[in-house]
Formats: structure tokens, sequence, C-alpha cells
């Protein structure tokens, strides 16, 4: 089942994360990426899709930031498991039931293996999400890995949304770019964005330069 992206303005670029499939969520140093990607599993939550998480958090911080993010628990034990785990040689059974599989960071849990060990578990992921129409997203921080294990992240995927931030002369500029999604199709441009930590809106008519 494809996981709509409930994003007013984002979703009319990539209105969901499709069944079979991996996607790339890339920041630095930025909560909004977290952010986005447990609103997507929460968005599986409430459709009645399973979720897994593996996480390098501690699984009751990230309950609760679901819980506080998501209002009413709108999971049971079910329906969602989180696994807090340090490395990630393989894939231990995760993402072996339909549904969403979220790998936050995947960049730390893979952080030390070299490019091959990378796309042999890139590519494990992509004959699971095929077989099993799993749709898989990958938080990741941008500098972690080296940069063959980088660029074998980035080719093996489907899909990739990027998180910038950098400092104006006003602020902080935040914005979007995805040079890379399922259906072909580029939008390799800096799409404004605000996050005030409960939401993230997107301003298709601004774009940071």
């Amino acid at each position: 089942m494809d996981i709509p992206v409930e994003v007013p303005g984002l979703n009319t670029i990539i209105p969901s994360v499709p069944a079979g499939r991996i996607i790339v969520v890339e920041s630095g140093a930025d909560p909004a990426k977290s952010f986005f990607v447990r609103q997507l599993a929460l968005t599986a939550l409430r459709l009645g899709t399973p979720v897994t998480m593996v996480t390098s958090r501690d699984k009751q911080e990230v309950e609760a930031m679901l819980a506080r993010e998501g209002g009413a628990r709108p999971w049971t034990e079910s329906t969602i498991s989180i696994t807090e785990q340090d490395t990630m040689p393989r894939l231990n059974g995760f993402g072996s039931t339909p549904g969403l599989l979220v790998i936050d960071s995947f960049s730390f849990l893979t952080l030390g293996q070299d490019g091959a060990a990378v796309a042999a578990l890139m590519r494990a992921l992509r004959r699971l999400c095929r077989e099993r129409q799993t749709s898989v997203v990958l938080s990741t921080d941008r500098g972690m890995l080296d940069p063959r294990a980088e660029a074998v992240v980035g080719h093996l995927s489907d899909g990739v949304v990027e998180f910038h931030s950098r400092e104006g002369p006003e602020g902080l500029l935040r914005f979007l770019r995805i040079p890379k999604w399922t259906d072909g199709k580029l939008f390799d441009r800096n799409i404004h964005y605000e996050f005030d930590g409960r939401r993230i809106a997107v301003d298709l008519r601004n774009r940071v330069l």
C-alpha cells in the first residue's frame, strides 16, 4: 500500500511513498527530517498499515514523540514494532511483513561499513521491498557515511528527499530538494519550507537561491 505524503504543497510533487520502493530522506543536523519520517509512520498507522521502525534512538523516546505528534495513540503492539539498536550489518528479518519499514538513522546504523557492505544491504532491501511490496524509508545524515557508501545509497534508492538549511540575512533558511523520484521526474530545486516543531509548511512559490 502506498503511504500518502500529508504535507500540503509537497504532496502535489510527491503524493505518496509507493509500495515496493526505497526512499532516502536526508539532512544535516535538522530535526525536520526525522519529524517528516515519523509523520509518514503515523499516516501508515492511521491507515491500518503495519509499521516496522529500526532506530538508533531510545525506543521510549521514539514512542513518546509518536504519541505527542500523533495525538491519541494510533497504534497497538500488533501494528507497530520499534527496535532500538546500534548497528545493522544485515536485515535480520526486518520488513518481512508488507507495510512500512523505517530505518532511522540508516547512516548511523551502517557507520563504518564500506561501500560493498552497504551495497549488499541496499540490494537485500531492494529484493525485500519488491517481493513484499514493502515501502522502505531510510533516514540518513549527510556526511556521516564515507563518500562511496553515500553514493551507493543514493544510486540504489528509488527516490531521494533532501532537507537543507543555511543562515541567510534574515535568519535560518530551510529548503527541500528532490533530485530523484520513483516516476523518473526531477524536482531538483530549492523549495522553501518552514518547520516549527509541530508541522512542515511548504511554499512552492518561494524558491531559495
